[in-house]
């Protein structure tokens, strides 16, 4: 009986230290998130453009997704994102991001990853948590730059555009294949227990205080693309 409420106690000890770990690591991810935001718009010039940004329902983040070689495969890259809502922008949802193809880009050791979806049909297909990109939901490389070119492309019918930085340098990526889905063990590490997508996206949850740092990117970066015109 001893050595059973022994082991339970180390059983516990084990998964308190675990959470504590993942929170840890969750928040560090809202961090690096919102880093890369500023980042972006302190060089206006080569980031993502205003009409953009304004337009953007939602702005999700995969920082330092992956390191190594010629060909990329995103594994086991995960991310945050939050969307507009009518109070302002909702408290962040947790994602994972694994497959695709990037094309070429040699010799890169790590990547962020932007992606701004531009519609309510995208907006949708991120709450569903779950969807792959150029398949269940179109996805394009973003415009690049102060403006976005007079070539009205990205305004039609694409639901997600998707950008990379890598060793500084920032262009939009055609980023096909890739899986979109739920990380649950972010969104209880941080909710402290299991709360849909849309509920988080919909504005429905108050923004913990580990997320507000990214949350102010998101509205600085906003502001300054309204602020541009």
């Amino acid at each position: 009986m001893k050595k059973m409420i022994t082991i339970v106690a180390l059983l516990s000890m084990t998964t308190i230290g675990w959470a504590g770990s993942n929170r840890a690591s969750t928040d560090d991810r809202l961090d690096h998130a919102a880093r890369v935001l500023n980042e972006i718009m302190a060089a206006p010039d080569s980031g993502i453009p205003e009409e953009v940004l304004e337009h953007a329902r939602c702005v999700a983040v995969v920082p330092h997704m992956l390191k190594g070689g010629f060909v990329f495969g995103a594994e086991n890259g995960r991310g945050v994102a939050t969307c507009r809502t009518a109070g302002g922008w909702s408290a962040p949802s947790f994602f994972t991001i694994t497959g695709g193809s990037w094309g070429l880009q040699i010799g890169v050791e790590g990547v962020d990853l932007v992606m701004i979806i531009q519609n309510e049909d995208g907006m949708q297909r991120l709450i569903g948590s779950k969807f792959q990109l150029g398949a269940d939901a179109s996805a394009a490389a973003g415009p690049v730059g102060r403006h976005a070119s007079a070539n009205t492309d990205w305004k039609l019918e694409t639901e997600i555009l998707t950008y990379s930085r890598a060793r500084g340098a920032f262009a939009g990526l055609t980023l096909t294949g890739a899986g979109i889905r739920r990380d649950d063990d972010s969104t209880e590490a941080v909710y402290g227990r299991d709360i849909p997508t849309r509920r988080i996206l919909s504005g429905d949850v108050t923004v913990p205080e580990s997320a507000k740092v990214f949350l102010d990117a998101v509205i600085h970066a906003k502001a300054q693309a309204v602020a541009a015109k």
